[in-house]
């Protein structure tokens, strides 16, 4: 997500988890980095962006455009987090809804690949730069049904993991996953939790937990339950 991680944590750093590498090997990833030549192409249906009245319901933001790319109405859009967070999803599907003031856009796109740190993609109806151009600003929007399948046990897309109950192998309860940072070595979950301030007012405090091997032991998403080896005072 592949999860800004969700800058969203919508979804969404992106780090590929891998096999596991003594103990500081990353568990799981947030998605995959997509490969530099991966293209999605669909030259048929050459309708145009159109104005929508929402999103679908599981729809999840994965970048944002920012500039025109080329004279042929190509956009240019940062990532994410990075190239690889959403770039997967982004070059897998067809469909984009663009996202801007609170109007919503559905586009369908004919063409896209990395470029860079970016991805770039042309829609059907944006044939001009200025077209292009008029798009910046707006957030990209893509269907969590139309993101690649994950194949390895030990990767996750970032927004599957938010919201999941964490637990010690004590079965102390050490909050719910709110978001996820890349920290650029590996992926971190922010974890909330009540808390008391030193007023005696209820608070939020927040645990921040490598996503590694050596501390996440299990992730069960049918169960909603990580288990980590880490202590409550850490």
């Amino acid at each position: 997500m592949p999860t800004r991680d969700t800058g969203s944590d919508s979804g969404l750093s992106a780090a590929r988890g891998g096999k596991p590498e003594h103990d500081e090997a990353t568990f799981g990833a947030f998605v995959r980095k997509p490969a530099a030549r991966r293209v999605a192409i669909d030259v048929s249906g050459q309708n145009a962006i159109e104005a929508v009245e929402s999103l679908p319901d599981d729809a999840i933001e994965v970048g944002a455009i920012v500039d025109a790319y080329g004279l042929k109405g190509w956009v240019k859009v940062v990532p994410h987090a990075n190239a690889g967070h959403g770039g997967d999803a982004m070059l897998a599907t067809k469909r984009w809804w663009l996202v801007k003031g609170g109007e919503f856009k559905s586009a369908r796109c004919l063409m896209s690949k990395i470029h860079s740190d970016t991805v770039v993609a042309q829609f059907a109806g944006c044939d001009d730069r200025d077209v292009a151009y008029a798009l910046r600003g707006h957030t990209v929007h893509v269907s969590r049904s139309d993101f690649p399948k994950l194949t390895g046990d030990d990767e996750f897309y970032w927004v599957d993991l938010i919201g999941l109950d964490v637990v010690n192998e004590a079965g102390v309860a050490m909050g719910q996953v709110a978001g996820m940072i890349d920290n650029g070595a590996h992926s971190v979950m922010r974890v909330e939790f009540p808390d008391t301030a030193k007023d005696g007012s209820a608070t939020t405090g927040e645990r921040l937990i490598p996503f590694v091997g050596v501390f996440v032991k299990t992730v069960d998403q049918a169960a909603r339950k990580i288990v980590v080896d880490w202590e409550t005072d850490y």
